[in-house]
């Protein structure tokens, strides 16, 4: 059971939070290596998307090597990384693109032997462009 005292302890806060912007950083240059490095390789894997529900690795590496890279430049809002404990954690954020369209991301971080892989990641679009415009303040 996690105590209070265990979320965002600062170490593996710190940890956690590198390798979210390492995700984001191999995201904007599609590095394909490092994505799938940072993601758990096993069929258990889950990743939905904006248009498609991959379920395991192999198809999370497909959607990768096939996807339009045309519009992955974004810029993030509200990026919330919460540990808890020494082995879990989760990060969110709002995203905007410069086609307009604006965005959320979740993902689901646990720590293995080899170290800390997504087990699973939600990417999704606001139907309304102007919802959450970048500068604005609502929460």
């Amino acid at each position: 059971m996690i105590q209070p005292g265990q979320i965002n302890q600062d170490a593996v806060l710190a940890e956690v939070t590198e390798l979210f912007e390492r995700y984001e950083t191999a995201l904007m240059e599609n590095d394909l290596a490092l994505l799938d490095q940072l993601f758990w390789q096993n069929e258990l894997t889950v990743r939905f998307g904006t248009a498609e529900n991959l379920y395991g690795i192999e198809a999370i590496r497909v959607f990768r090597k096939l996807r339009n890279t045309d519009t992955l430049e974004r810029v993030l809002r509200r990026p919330c990384v919460i540990t808890y404990g020494q082995d879990f954690a989760t990060t969110t954020t709002e995203f905007f693109r410069e086609d307009g369209l604006s965005g959320r991301q979740s993902q689901t971080w646990v720590r293995f032997p080899e170290g800390w892989r997504v087990v699973s990641a939600h990417v999704s679009l606001n139907e309304n462009k102007t919802a959450f415009p970048a500068g604005s303040t609502a929460v």
